[in-house]
């Protein structure tokens, strides 16, 4: 009979990692404005929580998205996420208003919490609010029976409740008044959502545009008792469903689609929880919104704001991270070309200047001995460096070839707006894949012969996260850079599949999803569950930011069974149960701290032989069947054991890391060991001094 394994669900793993993000906002080791910009965070990433994965399962109810999910277990998930949710909002307003606003207090700076300001404020929030807010004002009456009003989705809107005052001959009657309804937008692109106020007897106030706005109510319902005001927002679905995917129509497609974007259906209608009752049902009512729909919030939302909290005190309130550090090697050689001939080059950003790409690209741009240079774009940053070293390339009469992702989500715009700017550079375009997301993080320098017939070296550039010199400061993302003729031709493979040009590749070293990838990660679990059948060690590290396709779970459960010992090293999404009789020898372990852990990195220990991959692709079930991925073998011995290092210093962590338990709780990993680690520092020292070494 085979064996039944279980599995966390996957939206409330997720839910589980967002609170272990919330925790760090409780931490009082962290400056103040560090923790602040955790709770922004939070909000942040459950905006998109309700955007995509909320969406979805709405739309199988509605029978809109045709997925595996029925709609009885669509109805199941939301009802276990909305249980979680709420319970999580109450901990966030907790943590917000006991633990954050005190402290803020402690040092020195006010954080208004109603719109009643002091005596020593009036005048200026009177002023403020005239000249500043008051002309982008635009009230709308809400007609619950007569005229449906549009709510825009990430922005923020207050609700009014109020009546008109009696005249004196009104006042002689016993009949009130009936309530009126009005909705209002807050002008987010005209004021700024927090506005710092005059200083009083060295104190700083900041007081939050919501509450500006409410004090001054009356000024702009003249005639009319003000009863109550709170604050509401919505999510609408913001994923992009495309029935025909050609490559001749992809691109309009997603144009017509982003358009849509905006309208979506509704995913979340958050409102402040002290709303009366009857308020809530008249707002359901006019808008149309069911009770599946709500979501307790509090006298603030879109706190993801909070980022931009000004800091009117010392910069000792605020984190400062450490500098990304040079590499003494490849500053020494001067050529980012000749470095990687002369030998493999380990990148770890941001602990390392993510610059060395930069120049390694503009280097291959001016040199007259490269022919060609092909690199995939999945998100890139706004005026990329990397678009325009790729656009000087071809100015300079280089073929440059391009794979843009257009489906990378939030992304499509801006991917779609620097493949025109590349398009007009001359550079040749392919995009995406039909039923396909390219998520490989690749480049190739191809080099002309030397004239007597030698071919010049080919330069590879293969990493686990983006060509985007904003996120490189803070993701944690390692990257290879190469001559090897192996690992330069395999990538030559991967571009002739991305231009329609091979079906059927054979790979030397790379693991490619979709081809090789899964085959290979099987005989690679399945061999360590060989050498402890034989008596011998059997070792497993994997670091990934989600785990979630059950085929995989299932083969590490079987290992565990078989005694292999494993450590997974998981940030986000992990639907493995720890701690259950098929799964003893599995420990899982959860890093949140000052950088984004996004590396990918596998390690087999292979009766000592170990072997380390580096990856693009998470193991779960879009990445390793519906998209184009890479993993890389590391094969200089010295960077291999670097890496297997870095793991080892994250596994010791007793500061920042938790263990994730068999009930999906983030159990802090303290121990009594007098020795403090906390890795992201740890790393930063270690390859100072690896690089102190070597120089």
């Amino acid at each position: 009979m085979e064996k039944v394994y279980q599995y966390f669900k996957r939206d409330i793993s997720w839910l589980s990692f967002n609170y272990r993000v919330l925790m760090e906002a409780e931490d009082d080791t962290l400056p103040i404005y560090e923790r602040i910009k955790f709770l922004s965070i939070y909000s942040s990433n459950m905006e998109e929580f309700y955007e995509i994965r909320v969406a979805e399962h709405r739309g199988v109810i509605m029978k809109k998205n045709y997925t595996d999910e029925s709609s009885e277990e669509a109805e199941a998930t939301l009802a276990a996420i909305t249980n979680e949710v709420n319970w999580q909002q109450k901990e966030y307003h907790r943590v917000f208003h006991h633990v954050i606003l005190p402290e803020l207090e402690r040092q020195g700076i006010h954080l208004y919490q109603d719109s009643r300001p002091e005596p020593f404020h009036e005048e200026f929030v009177r002023n403020f609010f005239n000249e500043e807010v008051f002309p982008f004002l635009a009230p709308v009456v809400i007609q619950k029976d007569d005229i449906r009003t549009f709510i825009r989705d990430r922005r923020l809107y207050l609700v009014i409740r109020m009546k008109k005052k009696k005249t004196e001959q009104e006042e002689k009657t016993a009949e009130s008044p009936a309530f009126q309804y009005v909705l209002m937008k807050i002008p987010f692109s005209k004021v700024p959502r927090f506005i710092e106020l005059p200083k009083h007897e060295g104190k700083s106030y900041i007081m939050f545009i919501d509450d500006i706005i409410r004090a001054n109510l009356s000024s702009v319902f003249i005639g009319y008792e003000i009863d109550s005001c709170y604050n509401i927002k919505i999510s609408r679905d913001a994923d992009i469903y495309l029935e025909d995917e050609t490559s001749s129509t992809i691109v309009e497609n997603i144009r017509k689609k982003l358009k849509k974007r905006k309208i979506g259906a509704l995913s979340r209608f958050m409102y402040d929880m002290d709303m009366p009752k009857d308020f809530l049902d008249f707002l359901c009512q006019a808008f149309s919104i069911s009770q599946e729909d709500l979501v307790m919030g509090g006298r603030y939302n879109n706190l993801q704001d909070l980022i931009k909290l000004p800091n009117p005190g010392s910069k000792e309130l605020e984190w400062k991270s450490p500098s990304p550090m040079r590499v003494p090697y490849l500053d020494e050689m001067g050529s980012m070309i000749r470095a990687v001939k002369k030998q493999d080059v380990f990148l770890h950003f941001p602990y390392e200047s993510f610059d060395y790409l930069i120049r390694l690209l503009m280097e291959a741009a001016f040199d007259p001995k490269v022919d060609e240079i092909k690199i995939t774009q999945y998100r890139v940053a706004e005026n990329s460096a990397v678009i325009n070293t790729l656009i000087s390339a071809a100015q300079n009469g280089k073929k440059v070839t391009v794979f843009v992702e257009l489906k990378a989500r939030f992304d499509e715009e801006n991917n779609m707006s620097s493949s025109e700017k590349m398009k007009q550079a001359g550079i040749q375009i392919i995009y995406s894949i039909p039923g396909l997301k390219v998520h490989a993080k690749v480049a190739v320098i191809l080099r002309k012969d030397d004239g007597n017939g030698r071919k010049r070296k080919d330069i590879a550039y293969l990493s686990t996260g983006n060509f985007n010199e904003k996120t490189a400061r803070v993701y944690s993302d390692m990257a290879l850079l190469t001559s090897n003729p192996a690992i330069v031709q395999d990538i030559n493979k991967v571009f002739a599949i991305l231009e329609g040009k091979l079906e059927s590749p054979t790979f030397t070293h790379l693991l490619v999803a979709r081809f090789n990838m899964v085959p290979e990660l099987d005989r690679m679990i399945e061999r360590e569950i060989e050498h402890v059948r034989a008596g011998r060690k059997g070792r497993i590290i994997l670091k990934m930011n989600g785990l979630h396709d059950t085929h995989m779970i299932n083969s590490l459960y079987r290992a565990s069974e078989c005694g292999v010992e494993i450590d997974l090293i998981v940030r986000g999404i992990c639907c493995l149960i720890p701690n259950r009789p098929y799964s003893r020898n599995i420990r899982i372990t959860r890093i949140v701290d000052m950088f984004l852990e996004h590396s990918r990195v596998w390690y087999f220990y292979n009766d000592g032989e170990e072997e380390v991959y580096l990856a693009s692709a998470d193991w779960m079930r879009r990445n390793l069947n519906r998209r184009i991925e890479i993993a890389f073998p590391i094969l200089d011995a010295s960077i291999r054991q670097m890496i297997i290092d870095i793991l080892h210093i994250q596994l010791k962590d007793n500061v920042k890391a938790c263990w994730i338990d068999e009930k999906l709780q983030n159990v802090p990993k303290k121990d009594d060991s007098p020795v403090k680690v906390r890795a992201q520092m740890e790393i930063f020292n270690y390859l100072r001094e690896k690089k102190d070494n070597l120089g």
